[in-house]
């Protein structure tokens, strides 16, 4: 997540979105007085500073915007450009799955993905209730429940989507690519049609607002 008072927007880091790429590009541009929660570099050099924040939630890459309730009230969030990055439910998925099987810290995600295979990890009960209660827009709702996205810009079409972030910034953004988990780049052939069928019934909110699909 990153915070900018003096230039007036709010980023919220959606897991495996390509996120980080983003958070990195608008970093290279930040003030001073920017909150930077997260690993990147510079965030990790700005950590004293989060820390001496008081918020209702956890402040780390991923907060919501409920989250950060006392750093900013929701009436000081809907004064802010507020945007994030969303991505193909099913290509989510499986860079999910892969990078949870690359890890080492202690979590049910990473035990289920480094016990199950692709299918059985979509399958099993945990993985269902945890994404399914996660939409992408549970994490642009301030403290009161009231969705807060100025806008929501897809990873497929980041050029496009990008662009009226860029006019309120008033710089363009040169996004690379980090943390790319060892995969191949189809997400299709990691899928059966039940599988398919199994994250397109707990993520069916994302995928029929944004218009998602499998083919």
């Amino acid at each position: 997540m990153i915070i900018s008072p003096g230039r007036g927007y709010i980023f919220v880091h959606i897991p495996k979105t390509g996120g980080t790429s983003l958070a990195v590009a608008l970093e290279a541009r930040a003030h001073r007085d920017d909150i930077l929660i997260g690993d990147t570099p510079k965030a990790r050099r700005r950590r004293g500073r989060v820390g001496r924040l008081s918020a209702r939630g956890r402040l780390w890459k991923h907060s919501t915007l409920a989250d950060i309730d006392g750093v900013l009230s929701p009436e000081e969030i809907g004064r802010m450009v507020t945007f994030t990055l969303v991505r193909n439910p099913w290509d989510r998925m499986v860079s999910y799955y892969h990078w949870l099987r690359a890890q080492s810290f202690a979590h049910p995600a990473v035990g289920l993905a480094q016990r199950l295979d692709f299918a059985g990890f979509l399958a099993h009960p945990q993985t269902v209730a945890s994404v399914g209660a996660a939409p992408f827009s549970s994490y642009m709702r301030d403290v009161t429940g009231r969705e807060r996205a100025s806008y929501y810009l897809r990873l497929e079409h980041l050029e496009e989507d990008l662009a009226p972030v860029e006019a309120h910034l008033g710089f363009r953004l040169e996004v690379g690519r980090k943390n790319a988990s060892a995969r191949d780049a189809d997400f299709r052939l990691y899928y059966d049609d039940e599988s398919a069928a199994r994250v397109a019934a707990f993520c069916a909110e994302d995928i029929a607002r944004f218009g998602y699909a499998f083919g």
